[in-house]
């Protein structure tokens, strides 16, 4: 059955599990022999992801995550491997058991009128998203949040659109949301932790179904905001 869409983005399956380094270890090794490195990786196989997350003074978003509201929205601006020249303004959204993600580019002077609170010039915006981001932070008084870094390691499998990712050396701001300062204090939330997570559209092929049944997988629905709002 094919997935449904929302504003014509495609819904996809989302899997999360909470494992230490020593199984992220084990699992790697026999991924690498079935699946690809993800091509826009460093020469480690790995790069470093910076996102600011919104929410508002009552966390709204942060206590939907936690009660597994079956519907809810979560906005952020995201760029990579520390180049501010390139970010995305970013909506996930959860609908039952389905992912969708919708995103537009953003820059960093837009961003900074973003976080003083000049957004009137949103409501107006020929980006769909950032209207829509606007709308959010006028009824629900939305506001960046929370700076979060980590490391991504990602394997892709292209029969159904598989995407396995790890996501270790997780690090928050706190209530910091200056997320284009390279110098913001950063700090470690659990570092013996990796999220891993697997992403597929319609179906996930038995070859990566039976490489993904490692022992004590905590399974969960753990995410990079969640984790670092319980350090401040």
């Amino acid at each position: 059955m094919k997935a449904m869409s929302l504003n014509g983005v495609q819904g996809r399956r989302e899997i999360k599990h909470e494992m230490t380094q020593l199984e992220c270890y084990l699992l790697r090794n026999k991924l690498k022999h079935y699946m690809e490195i993800d091509g826009h990786a460093k020469a480690n196989g790995t790069y470093q992801i910076r996102s600011v997350y919104f929410d508002n003074f009552d966390n709204k978003v942060m206590n939907q995550k936690k009660e597994g509201n079956f519907e809810r929205d979560k906005f952020r601006v995201r760029y990579y491997d520390g180049d501010t020249s390139f970010m995305n303004l970013e909506k996930k959204s959860k609908r039952n058991n389905l992912t969708y993600k919708q995103k537009c580019p953003i820059d960093a002077q837009e961003y900074e009128r973003i976080r003083s609170g000049d957004i009137d010039w949103m409501e107006t915006d020929s980006r769909p998203l950032m209207q829509d981001l606007y709308w959010q932070m006028v009824m629900l008084q939305l506001k960046p949040l929370t700076v979060v870094d980590y490391e991504r390691e990602v394997f892709i499998y292209k029969y159904g659109n598989v995407r396995v990712t790890f996501d270790s050396k997780i690090r928050t701001s706190l209530r910091n949301n200056d997320v284009l300062n390279p110098n913001i204090t950063m700090v470690d939330t659990e570092p013996g932790v990796v999220l891993l997570e697997v992403k597929y559209d319609e179906f996930l092929p038995g070859v990566i179904r039976q490489l993904l049944q490692v022992s004590d997988l905590r399974a969960g629905a753990y995410s990079k905001y969640q984790i670092s709002r319980m350090y401040g």
